[in-house]
């Protein structure tokens, strides 16, 4: 079970005060001892994660997180790596002492409905006193369930479990499935996979190995091909493959080698339908034509690696740009969950496919990016671009393909995504079917 990828797990997010008990309660949820306890208050200072199995769901992770109360120059730095945690979180736990509840629980709340993000609240320590009544009662007004637990010894962790199910949003794993929808069942979808220096010894890289499992999960099946074995593969199948998939690096020469009847696209734009928002994604790729020498562009990666040879982030991608601007552009890179807090000095923000990251996460930097004015695209859907095929990766997408023309004529407006979408995107959901 530990072997799900985070990114596909639903993130439980634990938020509270220092010292009243996320790190009891975590090892009271998982019934171990994951997180350092101790009276003494900010024992907690980086969020602590834990995968696990909570039946009915499935694969979650939990996040402890530092009491946001903290105090210091160190602890605003641990209240700044707490809220960053905010940005993924699905379902966030408010931990309080039974007794303790005021202006900074209630802002907490407030916090949380803002980002859309559901809430359930822990009473916790209930053995050594009880909440307000008159609290209890508006929480239930506002339809926040709240609990009592005392999680030093484990009471009232079922009760609580089964709180957090009912608390899940129905369509917290995504719209849309990564590819299933696009092959039928029993049809194949042909991958292409080039191995290079990047590609792990022994072993295929998360897209692929994920696209492989949902093909399997929706019984279809699937051919695993190097690019230079492309044709031969093709050619030896018996029936049309329902769909090519390519990495973005041999993009061109794909296209040119797969027949034009045949669907194609990337595995980076599987991932920007599956993670994230793909109408936005074409828009910002298409607000490339309108970037000037010297733009500030910012690279965002999900993942930490150590760049070898032809990076695709930042050889690859920057090279492309300064040639089709036809001047320096000023490129900005991070890594991780490192994300400016203000985007407006950006002309274009670029992501990789952020098969690392949990949907929520990347709707949130979409969603940033929106409200700052901000375009935003990622690797798959740039590259396509660039080479002129964009119109062709996008048609296994029918309400893409409608749209287009409109699209690439600039006659599309910019969206406005009210800031609940930045979690469950109702337009996202209605873009990505």
């Amino acid at each position: 079970m530990d072997k799900t990828p985070k990114g596909l797990r639903l993130h439980i997010g634990i938020y509270g005060r220092r010292n009243v008990g996320k790190s009891s309660l975590l090892n009271a949820l998982t019934s171990q001892q994951v997180a350092i306890v101790s009276p003494e208050p900010g024992t907690t200072t980086d969020p602590v994660e834990k995968p696990m199995e909570l039946l009915p769901i499935g694969p979650v992770l939990f996040i402890d997180t530092a009491g946001i109360d903290d105090i210091g120059a160190l602890g605003a730095l641990r209240v700044q790596r707490t809220r960053r945690t905010l940005a993924r979180t699905d379902v966030a736990v408010l931990v309080a002492e039974a007794w303790q509840w005021g202006e900074f629980e209630e802002s907490l709340l407030a916090e949380f409905e803002a980002s859309g993000i559901p809430a359930v609240v822990a009473f916790n320590k209930a053995d050594l006193g009880s909440p307000p009544q008159l609290v209890v009662e508006r929480l239930a007004a506002r339809s926040i369930p709240c609990f009592l637990v005392a999680a030093a010894r484990g009471e009232g962790i079922e009760a609580f479990k089964k709180a957090l199910i009912k608390a899940l949003p129905a369509d917290w794993q995504g719209s849309v499935p990564l590819i299933g929808d696009l092959v039928p069942r029993g049809e194949a979808a042909v991958l292409v996979v080039p191995i290079d220096k990047e590609a792990p010894k022994g072993r295929l890289i998360l897209p692929q190995v994920q696209t492989i499992r949902d093909l399997l999960d929706h019984d279809a099946y699937c051919v695993v091909v190097k690019e230079n074995e492309l044709r031969t593969a093709l050619n030896q199948l018996r029936r049309r493959p329902a769909i090519v998939v390519t990495d973005s690096q041999v993009f061109a020469r794909v296209a040119a080698e797969t027949p034009r009847d045949i669907p194609l696209t990337s595995f980076s734009i599987l991932f920007a339908r599956f993670k994230g928002d793909l109408q936005i994604f074409v828009e910002g790729a298409l607000a490339v034509d309108q970037l000037q020498p010297g733009a500030k562009i910012l690279v965002a990666e999900a993942c930490a690696h150590h760049p070898i040879g032809e990076d695709i982030g930042r050889v690859k991608i920057p090279r492309w740009l300064t040639e089709h601007v036809g001047g320096p552009l000023d490129f900005v890179h991070t890594q991780g969950p490192d994300f400016p807090d203000d985007l407006r000095a950006y002309s274009l923000v670029i992501h990789c496919g952020a098969c690392t990251f949990n949907r929520r996460q990347v709707m949130s930097r979409i969603n940033r990016c929106v409200q700052a004015g901000v375009p935003i695209t990622n690797y798959g859907i740039l590259i396509a671009h660039s080479l002129g095929i964009l119109e062709r990766a996008l048609s296994p997408f029918p309400v893409l393909k409608s749209g287009f023309s409109s699209l690439s004529q600039g006659s599309h407006p910019t969206p406005t995504v009210p800031m609940d979408s930045s979690v469950f995107p109702e337009r996202a959901g209605e873009t990505l079917r």
